[in-house]
């Protein structure tokens, strides 16, 4: 398997399990240090706050390629197969729009951060690294949300009908 393959396959969910699994760990340690050893750990909640964020911008990209958004489906149950296929290309053109806004305003709070050489008080790692967060999210949903509109595309243009899946093996 190629680097990029595994990369296509695997990235989010390894990234999330990861990041869930320090966040869980940090949380536990300081609940035991605070409760049972009655002495509390300084860098734990900013860490598991650094987790968290990573989390949920690592996390929409992984929910763009299982198609586990959620979304009201009302309007779609009164369209043909074209009225579907169309407002969905809509709704994923708008929310990739969305995306690449985020990536470029992500990048130049990132930018503006670093330049500051801000510290995380805890941790004294630079803020940056929680800011980066979104726009490397935001770049991984951007290109989730391309490959969606291939599948979808083709999925239309085979007369197969459109379902929520997850983006197929490269």
């Amino acid at each position: 398997m190629t680097l990029i393959k595994w990369l296509d396959e695997n990235i989010e969910r390894t990234i999330l399990l990861i990041l869930l699994g320090l966040m869980s760990v940090v949380i536990v340690l300081q609940v035991f240090m605070r409760y049972v050893a009655q002495n509390s750990l300084s860098w734990s909640e900013e860490l598991a706050r650094f987790c968290f964020v990573w989390l949920v911008y690592i996390g929409i990209s992984y929910g763009v390629k299982r198609a586990k958004h959620i979304r009201v489906e009302a309007l779609l149950s009164f369209l043909g197969r074209k009225g579907k296929y169309l407002l969905n290309m809509v709704s994923l053109l708008l929310f990739l729009v969305f995306a690449v806004y985020a990536v470029y305003y992500g990048f130049t709070i990132y930018e503006v951060i670093s330049q500051s050489g801000q510290k995380a008080p805890s941790l004294g790692i630079p803020m940056s690294v929680m800011y980066l967060g979104m726009p490397i999210g935001m770049l991984l949903t951007s290109i989730r949300i391309i490959q969606r509109m291939y599948l979808e595309t083709k999925m239309f243009m085979n007369n197969e009908e459109i379902v929520d899946t997850d983006i197929p093996k490269l």
